[in-house]
């Protein structure tokens, strides 16, 4: 029976990641709906060391190991948030979910042995949180290293989603052997996490990096699940909200994404696109020549404008030049052009990369148009300015039925006046296709690394 002061606090904290949440869907209030989440957790982790059961029970050994455990996490996380890059955002993302799934791998590695005799209901709850939450932990420590470029290229092994599905009915096989004979294989929990371990792996490595941002959404309701079997094995509120809340919101986001992709989640995970055999479909019969504008003209075109809309990508991102981008908008406006940023769903490198990427440099939220809402926009935009972005404005994605990347919804800018890319090169995208919007009569080239270009186009405009 727990205390019920602690139940009061878990009921509180669980307000509180509700409410959160719920403000994390306004760009104007995320921040605060933040800070509030993380002020519910606080609380529910103080009050669970101090009243879920008599401290004079507790050593004083116990309690300096999890005072120390706490600060040096929280030295260790609020450091490296505070000190990533934005380029380096969706990784951190990704290896601070598989640290959450490892903690529910460890609560069922752990709780196992103490609970071999307490009924099915307890050793479901560990199982099931062992297999998801080790499945997350490789999982995300594969994405990780593939979107840090350690691991950039996507590993395909033969008849690999025979391969997959093989170790996936072994894990779950040998789950349900050990919740039904827990005692039957000596070191058999370790058996388990080792060959959940290995699925996760396997699950994540043949997954190309045009995919990551689906399968860093997949991995956080995964680890939301496996937080969400701890809280009914602890009896603990706080935690079952929170990782329902996770789990459900993951689920979700990564359903939102896919719909954006036009692709079923099945093919997300078996399809492997844009991994390396993504290549072999690159287009080679693209019409066209491509044309280059300098940033004289680009100036020039931009002061005459009534209407410009920016594209952001992870081009933009990898140059650090969100504060360069904000300030030739505020240069525009004072010039009486209107400017918009248009926002696909699947742009950068995780869920919401470009959004935060331009909250950043204090680009008004209001200014952030979604793809659904700026398409209709484009036949009255007089430029386009594509900057780092390439296969969520490619064409072929309505044109070629050939294309990997047919029938994904995309930002549709070949509607406008005047269309500008700015590249480094003219390197495929994620999805390794040529991209038809290069070829465009409309379209002129701005080569160049997107900082370096943006600041020379600010100062060409400040002399006109």
């Amino acid at each position: 029976m727990l205390n019920p002061i602690l139940e009061i606090i878990y009921l509180v904290a669980s307000l509180t990641f509700i409410i959160g949440l719920k403000m994390m869907g306004n760009p104007k209030t995320a921040r605060n709906g933040n800070l509030i989440g993380a002020a519910g957790m606080t609380l529910a982790i103080f009050g669970t060391i101090f009243l879920y059961k008599d401290l004079s029970q507790v050593t004083t050994l116990v309690l300096g190991l999890i005072f120390a455990g706490i600060a040096i996490g929280t030295i260790v996380g609020w450091m490296t948030a505070k000190k990533v890059q934005m380029t380096k955002m969706p990784e951190l993302v990704s290896l601070f979910n598989g640290m959450g799934g490892a903690c529910a791998a460890l609560i069922g590695l752990i709780e196992f042995h103490h609970n071999t005799g307490n009924g099915f209901g307890p050793m479901l709850c560990i199982i099931i949180g062992l297999i998801i939450g080790s499945v997350s932990f490789s999982g995300s420590i594969i994405a990780f290293l593939k979107l840090n470029g350690t691991m950039n290229k996507a590993i395909r092994l033969p008849s690999y989603n025979m391969l997959n599905n093989i170790i996936l009915l072994i894990t779950l096989g040998f789950g349900g052997y050990m919740l039904m004979n827990p005692l039957a294989i000596d070191g058999g929990v370790y058996i388990l996490f080792a060959i959940s371990l290995a699925y996760g792996v396997f699950f994540t490595i043949p997954i190309g990096g045009a995919d990551m941002p689906v399968v860093i959404s997949l991995l956080n309701s995964f680890t939301g699940l496996a937080a969400a079997t701890g809280g009914f094995l602890y009896a603990n509120q706080a935690m079952q909200t929170g990782g329902i809340l996770v789990g459900s919101a993951g689920t979700l986001l990564t359903l939102v994404m896919c719909k954006a992709m036009n692709r079923p989640l099945s093919n997300v995970i078996f399809g492997a696109f844009g991994g390396s055999n993504a290549v072999a479909a690159e287009r080679d019969g693209v019409a066209g020549s491509i044309k280059d504008i300098s940033v004289s003209d680009l100036a020039v075109l931009m002061n005459y404008s009534k209407k410009v809309v920016i594209v952001p990508g992870y081009g933009l991102a990898v140059a650090q030049a969100q504060h360069v981008i904000h300030e030739l908008e505020n240069i525009l406006e004072e010039r009486g052009v209107s400017v918009k940023y248009a926002i696909h769903p699947v742009a950068g490198r995780m869920p919401g990369h470009m959004n935060v990427l331009l909250a950043e440099a204090n680009v008004s939220y209001d200014k952030l148009v979604e793809m659904e809402e700026i398409n209709g926009e484009f036949a009255t935009t007089d430029v386009v300015l594509v900057v780092g972005a390439n296969d969520v404005v490619n064409p072929a994605a309505k044109n070629d039925p050939a294309s990997p990347i047919y029938g994904m919804p995309i930002l549709e800018v070949e509607n406008a006046s005047h269309i500008v890319v700015n590249k480094r090169s003219m390197n495929a995208g994620y999805a390794g296709i040529e991209n038809e919007l290069f070829y465009n009569p409309k379209t002129s080239m701005l080569f160049g690394d997107a900082k370096s270009v943006l600041t020379k186009l600010v100062t060409e405009l400040k002399t006109m």
